[in-house]
């Protein structure tokens, strides 16, 4: 789905209901300033102090989790099976109540975040606004991660697996993802159902998968996130929104075409056309919140005009990021 489309279901008859099919027109521009400067490197600190958080992970790191294990805090009971080391058996209960017990603790544990950023290139759509705006939650959310000493990947994908930042730990380890975001470019047709495929068959170890973009798929903004969901991934859906793009400033009978497929239509705009055209960018936007609240995926709409800090706070507080 995209603005093409969403023109189509303005001007079809109220009746007809388009699927998600193609995309957007225009390109991303060059930068004018880095995206990572001095200003936004004060703000991850805060946001890092912010997040301290439970999480779910794997291996030993700086917080608890839910997982039950080897750790200093207690956590629960089951019962004994042969096998068990009989130092863990709670021999108290065991007077009080003749049960063999086995004492669980919390775990201090890392988790494995993905960040999947899509640069199709309706993302560089008009100024390049929403972009600039995934790579900069990117980088944020990543510092957060890396403070935490969690292990963060950053992959960005189209229709394939164009590039990817290897797995790494550390806050110190920032500089390594500015460098990476800083070249990544808008190019190519989305296609997250496949890319999605790809990118669960080159990461065994599961972990959370936060997806950045604007998911207008044609095969339908479903396909990748029931990727993620189906291969045991944690799904997290960062939707980055422009609202500018439910009301163009466009009138009269113009060509409109999809910059990525070159697809082409001619469409009289008037103004109860883009009341239309509002209304089923809402929908869709609508639609997306719909499945995922559905499916137990969390969801945050990423407003372009929003700044990044507000956003992130916004994602901690929504939860599902920090656990």
């Amino acid at each position: 789905m995209g603005v093409l489309d969403l023109f189509k279901r303005a001007t079809a008859p109220v009746s007809r209901r388009l699927g998600p099919v193609s995309r957007r027109f225009g390109s991303h521009k060059p930068e004018k300033a880095d995206l990572f400067g001095d200003d936004f490197q004060k703000k991850l600190e805060t946001l890092a102090i912010v997040s301290r958080r439970v999480f779910a992970g794997r291996q030993r790191a700086e917080r608890r989790t839910k997982k039950k294990g080897s750790g200093i805090e207690f956590a629960d009971h089951r019962d004994y099976t042969a096998g068990d080391d009989f130092r863990s058996v709670d021999w108290n209960v065991y007077q009080r109540f003749g049960r063999l017990l086995v004492r669980l603790y919390e775990e201090e544990e890392d988790l494995s975040i993905y960040f999947i950023v899509d640069c199709s290139t309706s993302m560089g759509f008009g100024d390049g606004k929403k972009f600039d705006q995934a790579r900069r939650l990117a980088a944020a959310l990543a510092y957060v991660g890396l403070a935490n000493l969690d292990r963060v990947t950053i992959v960005a994908a189209t229709d394939e697996i164009v590039s990817r930042m290897p797995t790494t730990r550390g806050k110190g380890r920032i500089f390594k993802v500015f460098e990476f975001l800083r070249r990544l470019h808008c190019d190519g047709q989305t296609g997250l159902g496949d890319s999605l495929k790809t990118f669960v068959a080159q990461h065994k170890r599961r972990g959370l998968a936060v997806l950045i973009s604007d998911l207008y798929d044609p095969a339908g903004f479903e396909a990748g996130i029931n990727v993620l969901r189906y291969n045991k991934f944690e799904p997290y859906v960062l939707h980055i929104v422009d609202p500018a793009e439910a009301h163009p400033t466009l009138k009269g009978d113009v060509r409109i075409y999809d910059c990525e497929t070159g697809e082409e239509r001619e469409v009289t705009v008037t103004a109860k056309v883009l009341e239309r055209m509002e209304r089923a960018w809402n929908e869709y936007k609508d639609d997306i919140e719909r499945f995922c609240t559905k499916n137990q995926v969390p969801y945050f709409a990423a407003d372009v005009d929003i700044p990044f800090d507000e956003l992130v706070l916004g994602v901690f507080r929504r939860g599902g990021f920090l656990r």
